[in-house]
């Protein structure tokens, strides 16, 4: 069953209406009143559609977050999934345990045998529960390290998919190292010697996004979010009322949009009218058609030159943002 966010209102009445229409067609045995109801449910079909391109034509930062966070997107592991053949996972971080915010594993991508990490959410409270909602402990971030390690040490290219509100933040993971831990996923991000093309799926929040997306091409869905802090904990900060979380967002600068204007990622993949949770498959179809264009003239440079031009991207942001 969709589930609609509060903004699509408007569209959500006129679907309603029309599964009405089509149930009572179904139940129908046809004749003068079938074809009023066929020509009612077209009718309102197409009014439902403008309404939607409407709407999602003008969202507003604030909206986008709604629709980053969409409980129907498709997660890292369905990305995996339909992009990845030959999946082997991979698990533990070989000093603590596994933690299952973080997947990842050997597949093969079109073909080319790869390394494959991604933020994991859960598409239901059971499978949130195991994957703790995305958000990452301190091994969670070694487990993608060692698999980075890995690939490096194989020449084997590596893709993320992030999805995460952020890093736990429990006082569990601070007594284990969990900035730590994040600053050295970081470091392993912008050191290793292969191809690394990373997207932003959802919701990339703060270190636990930054910690797998530092990458040599950083790719966004048109309806993902990327910033150092939620908008929530931003107005909590800053005005102490979490009820400003709308003016945060518009002040963060967190939409794939602005992110590309500020020169912070590389290309802005498009999704379906209505979000990738209302067309799935063509929405992981896109991204998989993105990788392939953006990971295919990384494949043949030197491992020096490669981690030499990441390097410089990085810096480069950096001193933009001071001029």
């Amino acid at each position: 069953m969709r589930q609609f966010l509060d903004f699509e209102k408007p569209v959500a009445e006129l679907e309603t209406k029309i599964d009405d229409l089509r149930n009572m067609a179904a139940s129908s045995e046809g004749g003068p009143d079938g074809v009023n109801i066929s020509d009612e449910i077209s009718r309102l079909s197409d009014k439902a559609e403008k309404q939607l391109r409407a709407l999602y034509a003008k969202l507003t930062p604030s909206q986008k977050v709604q629709v980053a966070r969409h409980a129907q997107r498709p997660h890292a592991l369905d990305y995996i999934r339909a992009t990845i053949s030959d999946f082997t996972p991979l698990a533990g971080d070989r000093q603590f345990a596994d933690d299952k915010a973080v997947v990842g594993g050997l597949g093969r991508f079109n073909g080319q045998s790869v390394v494959v990490i991604g933020t994991e959410r859960g598409s239901d409270l059971d499978t949130r529960l195991v994957h703790n909602f995305g958000m990452a402990r301190p091994e969670g971030y070694r487990k993608a390290m060692r698999l980075m390690e890995l690939a490096g040490r194989f020449g084997l290219p590596i893709l993320t998919f992030v999805d995460t509100s952020g890093a736990w933040p429990g006082i569990d993971a601070e007594a284990r190292g969990q900035a730590e831990a994040i600053a050295r996923s970081i470091e392993t991000c912008l050191t290793v010697p292969v191809p690394l093309v990373a997207t932003v799926i959802g919701e990339g929040g703060s270190g636990g996004a930054v910690a797998l997306a530092s990458g040599d091409r950083v790719l966004m869905l048109e309806n993902a979010i990327y910033s150092v802090i939620s908008p929530e904990a931003c107005a909590s900060i800053l005005w102490r009322d979490p009820k400003q979380a709308t003016t945060a967002a518009e002040a963060l600068k967190l939409t794939a949009q602005d992110l590309q204007k500020l020169g912070l990622i590389d290309r802005i993949v498009t999704e379906p009218v209505g979000g990738a949770q209302r067309d799935p498959a063509s929405t992981i179809e896109s991204v998989k058609n993105a990788i392939s264009e953006e990971l295919a003239p990384l494949v043949g440079l030197e491992p020096a030159l490669l981690v030499a031009q990441r390097r410089d991207k990085f810096v480069a942001m950096g001193r933009d943002a001071l001029t």
